[in-house]
């Protein structure tokens, strides 16, 4: 019974929390961009260095996103033309005005260029992470 009673108040404690999928925010219209060292530095960063201490390329195929698990590898599909490309992330961004207007990733220009041209600007994706 002692047992049943503490099974019973730890899935009531833990039910007070919700879950993480409950607070994700839930994006209809994921959108990516690209960076490049004179943008990050119009921003006020030096441009140099990335968040995860790495040296910055901006023809490498890497990205930012807004979580600090550095090192995955992500597949970033271009809805418009079918074209994908897997970076890695070594950078945070982009910042939380757009990510709460569904910017869910900043690519490098390298990146960028792989699925569209930098005219575009700002294209609809897929992000899947895949390692």
């Amino acid at each position: 019974m002692k047992l049943g009673i503490c099974v019973l108040s730890l899935v009531l404690a833990f039910s007070a929390f919700p879950s993480p999928a409950s607070t994700a925010p839930k994006f209809t219209n994921l959108t990516a961009s690209y960076y490049t060292y004179q943008s990050c530095r119009k921003e006020g960063t030096s441009g140099v260095w990335t968040a995860s201490g790495e040296r910055f390329n901006e023809n490498d195929l890497t990205c930012a996103l807004r979580s600090r698990d550095f090192g995955g590898l992500y597949r970033v599909t271009n809805l418009k033309n079918g074209k994908s490309v897997v970076v890695r992330h070594n950078d945070y961004g982009p910042n939380k005005k757009l990510h709460a207007k569904g910017r869910i990733i900043d690519l490098s220009r390298g990146a960028f260029l792989r699925l569209a041209p930098l005219s575009d600007g700002v294209i609809p994706v897929k992000v899947e992470r895949i390692k």
